[in-house]
């Protein structure tokens, strides 16, 4: 037999044609592997090749269903198409946003995301590189069509019953090994994240437990643990000097006793915390003005004495925050999130959607709305984009929400982005006469792209950076983020010119890392943002790092106040309320005030996490102590029991709208 023949009898066996659609799927993964995170030669690759033979069998007996060649013909192409779409669409917006979205937040955010970001999403799909994905993901494809009329594509008894067999056989495989595994075991149940599903499981997979845990709404119980021993050291000595004295505790009168399901299951699992209590700083900015920034993009390193003077003024002569970290989850929406909340977002980029109808008791919207203050939010982009026009009227704040088209079109030019110091100048004279204020502003003007044909703000400060000894879109950045620079300027200057700026407090927080300084978001291969971070950017905590900016005139006048423990967005809300003296109780927030003597711990989705005694990577089950610290016997699984616990209580508040039930009536 030539050789010619023999090609002609493989491509005619209908035992390829039964290969194809595990073959597939396989391409398809190690292709978006490669693509996004890097390389695949790790233990989870075999997880990944029994998926790809476990679903490959099933779309084999789907595809032949029917015996008729040209219906099995539409249905393989059917099959084949449905997947290449999935993984291009995920594929496109990792290249964009730097991270993995979940279902929630594609299907949430999809239409928010074309309309915002539409010409960067064109822009990328039809780039060059963009146009040669496509072109992989759509080979196979193509050699089907080729070769279809050569393929044996009709189905024997045996090799659907094969198929059946082994598609079953390579799944429950492929979950044996995993749930054995104390490294994969969690991610495929009680630590699932989509991040580390795609990972270590591949993208159908994890689109698969996506799903199963959006069925699943409440499932699941907290884990009881005794909390770990406090530590008096992490409070900070008593500011004014007043006499030592005992602090009461952050506890409010609640009915934790009825309810059931999930309501029960919360309800149990706040009666076994310990309330964090008073201390020093309880009240300090009791009936002063607030002004809380999310700001667009925003990392520490935009901070500098000469580029950003007022930026610098404020970090420097405001509580210091000396390790603060943003997790990038959802991007902005979930950014803003964790800010307001104080929650992780359990649903992606539906998270902060769902509140729209919630009853958000514990936001410091509603707690200062209900101590008499003036309250507004502000956005300078559009006004519906992420339904802010639905969400931000709903947070507490009693004058409601203006963004451009309600509004702010009077105040800020339709560039892109919009100008940050337009919409503050416009609109801090609207309220700045409303004392006691409470105003909060979703910033812009920091967004990417940052080169100066496509970024009005880079183009606008660019003589500012141009001579700074870094490269341009480095510069860029930096640039775009001077308008919040120049917004700031004019805010304290109005201040003091009110005299009122000892009465005013400024909260400044991110809403993630700047991911669009690279085109790539793999760890390890983020030039730009190591460049300007000045390190190599190899983990999430390195690249969710961040700075927490909280100043008031007042505290100029004070010895500097340091927080140097891990702290994250999830402990702004009970420090705010710690620090304004409002009623709450610490046990209804993940987060901590700062103050308190509540261990620091900072957390992400991954469920990766930092303690003052060192750093937990998830992801290969690994715990780095700090140097020259001695780690408590049972540190690692006492918090990585919290961890857990306080990423299902995120959940199930935001499921149950937990906080209608215990304060609505």
């Amino acid at each position: 037999m030539s050789k010619c023949q023999r090609v002609v009898k493989v491509i005619g066996s209908p035992v390829l044609f039964f290969l194809y659609f595990p073959g597939l799927l396989l391409y398809y993964d190690i292709l978006f592997h490669v693509f996004t995170v890097g390389g695949i030669l790790q233990f989870s690759t075999l997880f990944v090749l029994l998926f790809s033979f476990a679903y490959g069998g099933l779309l084999y007996l789907l595809a032949t269903l029917f015996s008729n060649k040209t219906v099995t013909t539409v249905l393989t192409a059917l099959w084949s198409v449905i997947p290449a779409v999935i993984y291009l669409v995920e594929y496109f917006v990792y290249r964009q946003f730097k991270v993995f979205y979940d279902v929630n937040t594609v299907t949430g955010g999809a239409s928010d995301a074309l309309g915002g970001f539409g010409a960067d999403a064109i822009s990328l799909v039809f780039s060059f590189d963009g146009i040669f994905k496509i072109f992989l993901f759509f080979l196979p494809i193509i050699l089907f069509f080729l070769l279809r009329k050569t393929l044996n594509l009709a189905a024997t008894g045996k090799l659907r019953i094969v198929g059946a067999v082994s598609a079953a056989l390579c799944y429950g495989l492929s979950v044996a090994l995993i749930l054995t595994s104390s490294v994969y075991g969690p991610v495929f149940s009680k630590e699932y994240n989509f991040t580390s599903a795609v990972k270590h499981f591949g993208l159908i997979t994890a689109i698969g437990l996506d799903v199963k845990q959006g069925a699943g709404e409440g499932s699941g119980d907290f884990e009881i643990a005794p909390p770990p021993p406090t530590d008096s050291e992490t409070v900070p000595e008593t500011p004014t000097g007043e006499e030592e004295k005992v602090y009461g505790l952050h506890q409010m009168d609640l009915n934790l006793q009825g309810g059931s399901g999930s309501i029960a299951k919360l309800n149990e699992y706040v009666s076994s915390l310990t309330p964090a209590a008073e201390n020093p700083y309880t009240g300090l900015f009791a009936g002063k003005n607030l002004i809380f920034i999310t700001a667009e993009a925003f990392t520490a390193e935009v901070i500098d004495p000469v580029l950003t003077p007022t930026l610098y003024r404020l970090a420097t002569k405001g509580i210091q925050f000396t390790d603060y970290y943003q997790p990038d989850i959802a991007g902005t929406t979930g950014g803003e999130y964790q800010n307001l909340f104080g929650l992780l977002p359990a649903h992606g980029g539906m998270s902060f959607k769902e509140t729209a109808d919630h009853y958000n008791y514990m936001t410091i919207g509603s707690q200062l709305n209900r101590l008499g203050y003036y309250g507004k939010t502000f956005h300078n982009n559009s006004y519906t984009f992420y339904s802010r026009h639905l969400t931000h009227v709903n947070l507490g704040y009693s004058d409601g929400f203006m963004g451009y088209g309600n509004g702010m079109e009077a105040y800020v030019k339709n560039t892109w982005p919009q100008s940050d110091a337009d919409m503050m100048a416009g609109t801090l004279p609207t309220f700045i006469d409303k004392q006691p204020f409470n105003v909060y502003y979703m910033s812009v003007s920091g967004h990417s792209n940052y080169d100066r044909m496509g970024n009005y703000m880079t183009y606008k400060h660019w003589d500012r950076v141009k001579h700074l000894p870094y490269s341009d879109i480095v510069k860029g950045y930096l640039a775009a983020n001077l308008d919040l620079e120049d917004a700031l300027t004019q805010t304290l200057a109005m201040l003091e010119e009110k005299g009122i700026a000892d009465d005013t407090v400024i909260c400044i927080s991110a809403d993630h890392f700047p991911y669009g300084l690279d085109e790539d978001g793999k760890l390890g291969a983020m030039p730009n943002l190591s460049e300007l971070f000045g390190y190599p950017v190899t983990t999430t905590m390195e690249r969710d790092h961040s700075r927490l900016i909280l100043w008031s005139g007042c505290l100029e006048k004070m010895e500097p106040i340091v927080v140097d423990s891990p702290t994250s967005s999830l402990d702004i809300l009970p420090t705010l309320s710690n620090l304004f003296g409002t009623e709450y109780d610490s046990r209804l927030f993940v987060g901590r005030d700062v103050f308190s003597d509540a261990p620091a711990l900072v957390f992400n989705d991954a469920y990766d996490w930092i303690s003052e005694y060192g750093t937990y990577y998830a992801g290969r089950g690994e715990f780095v102590p700090k140097e020259g610290v001695t780690v408590p016997e049972g540190h690692v699984e006492q918090m990585k029991t919290q961890v857990r616990n306080k990423i299902q209580y995120g959940r199930l508040v935001l499921e149950t709208d937990y906080f209608r039930y215990l304060f609505e009536k």
